[in-house]
Order: structure tokens, then C-alpha cells, then sequence
């Protein structure tokens, strides 16, 4: 049986590899996102056309904004493919804390 750290070791390389492999391989087009984000402010239907083709720019302001710490995955246009994978990495990182933060803190209480 493999131990608790070996399987957490080996469960991130393998989230880290995917990672790195999704760069390479993910849309440069992707839509689903937005349309979702659309659909759900009732910009959009689900059997009607999208606002103007689902641009969220061409709606207009004040219907929805924020500022991602890290948009569309990537460190900026200057940051290219490893700006990308250093997002993608960052991104691992951070949810591997949170979720092990996470599970420690039930252990502790369901041993108290």
C-alpha cells in the first residue's frame, strides 16, 4: 500500500504535468466560459444567438467586471508560453495548499 505522502507527491506531479501538457494543447479560442458567464447575467439564451458573438466587450460597461489575478491563465502577452505554464504552476500550487489546509484542519477537529 503506498503511503499518504508518496501519493500526494505523485498526485501533484501528475496534476503539474498535466498542467504543463495543457498549455500546449488548450484552445486559443476558447468560448464555453464566457458563454456561461453571459447566460447566466441573461445576456444570452440557450437557443437564441449570443450578443454580439458572444463578445462580453461589445455589451457594454457596468454589466460585469472584475480584474483576474492572472487572466486567461497567463502572466500577460509578454509572458508568452512560460508566463502560461507559470500560471498554470501557481494555480496548482495554491489549490494544493488550500486543499491540504483544508483537510488538516477536519483531521484536527475530528480528533478533538
Amino acid at each position: 500500500m503506498i503511503d499518504n505522502k508518496t501519493f500526494m507527491i505523485a498526485g501533484l506531479v501528475i496534476a503539474i504535468i498535466i498542467g504543463g501538457l495543457a498549455v500546449f494543447l488548450a484552445s486559443g479560442d476558447p468560448d464555453g466560459l464566457e458563454s456561461t458567464a453571459l447566460f447566466v447575467q441573461g445576456d444570452k439564451t440557450l437557443t437564441g444567438p449570443s450578443p454580439e458573438d458572444g463578445d462580453p466587450e461589445a455589451i457594454g460597461a457596468g454589466t460585469f467586471e472584475y480584474e483576474a489575478p492572472l487572466p486567461d491563465y497567463s502572466t500577460g502577452e509578454e509572458g508568452g508560453k512560460a508566463g502560461e505554464i507559470l500560471a498554470v504552476f501557481a494555480g496548482i500550487v495554491i489549490m494544493f495548499i488550500l486543499g491540504f489546509g483544508a483537510t488538516k484542519l477536519v483531521a484536527s477537529k475530528k480528533t478533538t
